[in-house]
């Protein structure tokens, strides 16, 4: 996994990261958005409800225990066990939306995961430890906070790039 030397470098590559990926969908008519493709695994509209999921989730994560919450990750309602029915609430909570929305509330997460990123210190934010959220997330490897930020950003952005230009390749 990448590592990052200052926020502005994390918040440089999820941006070069993110314009890349939601650039994808600027040609994609609203009425193909459910339509899926051979050896796709999600359709655009999945793809995108996927990425406002865990964005979601990383947000409320640090929100709750800034908050003084008890923070259960992935969710109050799925473990980590359960990424299989987690990713079919995301597609059932987001998904129906319309493109544009999807690409709003995606682009509101990632805003305000600047600011996340901005109102941590630098220890916070690569430091172990520093985050109850962080610590419980993992059994027994010990991830930064930074880490989760680009697991949910900066890598799925990469790849869901390729998934979502080959479904365009075959359905365009």
């Amino acid at each position: 996994m990448r590592a990052y030397t200052s926020k502005e470098e994390l918040k440089d590559e999820i941006k070069k990261t993110y314009t890349k990926f939601i650039a994808e969908f600027d040609n994609i008519p609203e009425e193909m958005k459910d339509l899926r493709a051979e050896d796709v695994d999600r359709t655009p509209a999945e793809n995108l409800a996927y990425m406002v999921g865990w964005t979601t989730l990383v947000l409320k994560w640090e929100q709750d225990e800034r908050n003084g919450l008890e923070v259960k990750t992935p969710s109050d309602q799925f473990k980590w066990n359960q990424l299989g029915e987690l990713y079919q609430w995301f597609t059932d909570t987001y998904a129906g939306l319309s493109l544009h929305e999807l690409r709003t509330k995606l682009d509101t997460n990632i805003q305000r995961i600047y600011g996340m990123i901005d109102a941590m210190t630098g220890e916070d934010l690569f430091a172990p430890h520093r985050r109850k959220w962080a610590d419980g997330a993992t059994k027994s490897a010990v991830w930064e906070v930074y880490k989760f930020i680009h697991v949910n950003t900066v890598a799925p952005f990469g790849t869901f790039r390729t998934k979502i230009r080959k479904w365009k390749k075959l359905m365009l």
